[in-house]
Parts: C-alpha cells; structure tokens; sequence
C-alpha cells in the first residue's frame, strides 16, 4: 500500500490495497457500523415531516467509552443543554458516522473485495471522486478514535508503544492504529493537492 494519490485532471483519489489490507478496512468499517447502530431504533419507514420533529433520541451519554468519544457531550457545564442537544442530535450523528463507514465498505467490495478474500495477490484499485473520499476521511477519523480509547492512546506515549514488542496483541493492534493514520495523512494529502 503506497497510500492515497490524485489523477490531476480529473481529481479523481484512488489507492490500491491488498487484498488482506482491504479486507481490515472493511472490517474496521462494519466494527464501526455495528457500534454505532441504535440498537434500540426499530426500522420502521415514518413520514419525513414526522421524522423531522422526533425529538425522542437519548438525554444522556454513551456508557462505552468509544461512543462516548466519538458522539461527545456538547455542553459540559450545563447538564439539560447537553441532554437536549444529545436528544436533537445524536440518532443523526449516530446514522450519519455509520452511512460513512458503510461507504467505506461498499467502495471496497464495488471495487472487486470479495466477500471471502482468500485468494493470494488479490489486489484492490478503489477510485473515489471528492466527495465519497471526504466520507472516507470523516471514518477514518471515527476509526483512530475508537482504535485510540479501546487501546488507551494517549499524547506523549509513543515511547511506550514502541517498547512493546512485535508479537505483543496490543502492540499489532497500534499498528492498525498507525496505518489508518497514515492512509488519512496521505487521502488528506490527495484530496489537498
């Protein structure tokens, strides 16, 4: 993987993955997904109007620390102006980070990822035009915060993440971490030159 790059003249992104590194960002993808899925909404179809005046989603915080984080309290002085902004806004924060990590997925398999990936030297070419690629950049921001709070990452402790070594499950799992950092540094990259 060299990382995201940009036609010039169409301004078209694309990278291209193997097959077991595409397969990780769709997995990442649908782990995202699955967390963010209100698992208490019944998908009903309601009338647009109706929708836009239910204001029935959840007063207060996430309990898990990764949606804590990634859907944060607005309002941290005032307890009721946080609870109604959490109620107003966190089932269309929540629907819009998940359509995102959904795209994440759909680019993937649109571009040849097989449901099982088994073959060696499967090689996936994903080209996005700017807007599916700023949906990617929006994920992969949701993916490091959830990869950092479930591992505990914190400002400063890069010495500690390097002294672990390599067979070390946490040390592997930072590795993700890191790699979908540089695949967002090099997509902002391309989206910017």
């Amino acid at each position: 993987m060299t990382g995201f790059s940009r036609h010039r003249r169409s301004g078209v992104v694309f990278a291209t993955f193997s097959g077991f590194e595409a397969e990780l960002l769709r997995s990442l993808a649908a782990q995202l997904v699955e967390l963010l899925r209100d698992e208490n909404a019944a998908e009903v179809e309601i009338d647009p109007f109706e929708a836009l005046l239910d204001f029935s989603g959840p007063t207060t915080a996430p309990e898990d620390p990764v949606l804590a984080r990634l859907l944060p309290t607005a309002y941290h002085d005032d307890d009721e102006a946080a609870a109604d902004f959490r109620r107003f806004t966190e089932k269309s924060l929540r629907t819009s980070k998940a359509e995102g990590a959904s795209t994440i997925i759909e680019t993937l398999e649109e571009a040849g990822l097989p449901e099982d990936p088994v073959e060696d030297g499967l090689m996936i070419d994903v080209e996005m035009g700017p807007p599916v690629a700023m949906t990617w950049l929006r994920s992969f921001t949701d993916i490091r915060l959830a990869l950092a709070t479930r591992l505990g990452v914190e400002d400063g402790d890069e010495e500690y993440w390097a002294g672990l070594p390599d067979e070390d499950p946490m040390a592997q799992a930072h590795d993700i971490y890191d790699w979908v950092g540089y695949l967002q540094e090099t997509l902002v990259g391309a989206l910017g030159g």
